[in-house]
């Protein structure tokens, strides 16, 4: 199969419509990542998502729309749901609720609750309407990789393996979506991202789930996507660091060697030993978090083999980066 790469248009939106009307799957941009969409109605569209990525059957999907009033037609949402989709969407947030007959279950992983969004990327929200189909859609990257930011990067793993990828260019965010359950007054965190705990705050009580930074026990469902052990890693062996600057450049003068590389901030770099791979801004995690998955990328493009990551603010959405980081270094981490 040859994997076409294509800029968004008129005719490119009307062409993969109709790819996914047929069963396929697509790449397509939204403001958080690129993700590899299907018609969520149709079991048989949804394996191929699985196929394609080689991600494990007990991780949910993701569907995507782009009008609220489809939101009842796939779950059951109490009155807060409303509240919070008129604050945050269309955005990076995604809505976990107890689902309807009209979710498959092989989109839910056999859960009782689906989560929703609604992209606020015009070419996501052109797609969706242009297909008239509720999209399934998780990150377009192999399973267990980091997700893609651009669609070059998305190509680069679904190269011959689906027909279709829309350019829309570079993410805006550079995380996943929010993802929150939502009960009748409250919500619990499930996944961080670029809608944060302080923003949800203001509506409703938060309280974070403990598998944001912590595995999931033996046997545990995932009731989100990116709960998993292990996620969005490189090849190279990651170990997030925890300290000051100048607590982080005294370590890694002692553990450099070939094949080491170093993960900080442009401001940090120049003083650091080791292959430098540039992670936004110091004190920025915004700047961190568009630019995370690409410099992930760029480890195993220099050929490492272990990495040291100074560990990011976990302020505002800077907690999205550590949740994504922690998962990358299967949990190793050092405090200095």
């Amino acid at each position: 199969m040859e994997t076409a790469l294509l800029p968004v248009s008129p005719d490119s939106l009307q062409r993969a419509a109709a790819l996914l009307q047929a069963g396929q799957i697509v790449g397509m941009p939204t403001e958080t990542v690129y993700g590899l969409a299907a018609n969520a109605a149709d079991p048989e569209a949804v394996a191929r998502i699985f196929t394609a990525k080689g991600r494990p059957s007990d991780n949910p999907l993701i569907v995507h729309i782009a009008e609220l009033s489809a939101l009842p037609q796939l779950a059951d949402p109490p009155a807060l749901a409303y509240k919070l989709a008129k604050a945050f969407w269309p955005g990076a947030m995604t809505m976990v609720l107890p689902r309807r007959d009209t979710v498959p279950d092989c989109v839910t992983a056999g859960l009782d609750t689906v989560g929703i969004r609604m992209p606020s990327h015009p070419a996501a929200a052109a797609l969706i309407r242009e297909s008239g189909l509720a999209l399934a859609a998780p990150s377009g990257n192999r399973s267990g990789s980091p997700s893609p930011a651009t669609a070059a990067q998305m190509l680069a793993d679904m190269d011959g393996r689906i027909p279709m990828i829309l350019d829309g260019g570079p993410c805006e965010v550079g995380v996943e979506s929010t993802v929150i359950l939502v009960r009748e007054d409250s919500v619990r965190l499930l996944r961080p991202g670029g809608v944060t705990a302080d923003d949800l705050r203001e509506f409703c009580l938060v309280e974070v789930d403990d598998g944001v930074l912590h595995p999931l026990a033996d046997g545990e469902a995932a009731a989100s996507p990116g709960m998993k052990y292990r996620h969005y890693a490189p090849a190279a062996e990651v170990t997030l660091v925890t300290g000051t600057a100048e607590a982080f450049a005294e370590f890694v003068t002692a553990h450099t060697a070939s094949g080491v590389a170093v993960m900080a901030s442009r401001e940090e770099l120049p003083r650091l030993p080791g292959l430098h791979v540039p992670f936004g801004r110091q004190g920025d995690p915004e700047s961190q978090a568009r630019e995370l998955f690409t410099a992930l990328r760029r480890c195993d493009e220099l050929g490492a083999e272990t990495v040291y990551v100074h560990c990011p603010p976990k302020r505002g959405i800077g907690l999205a980066v550590y949740n994504r980081l922690l998962r990358a270094a299967a949990f190793r981490e050092i405090v200095l």
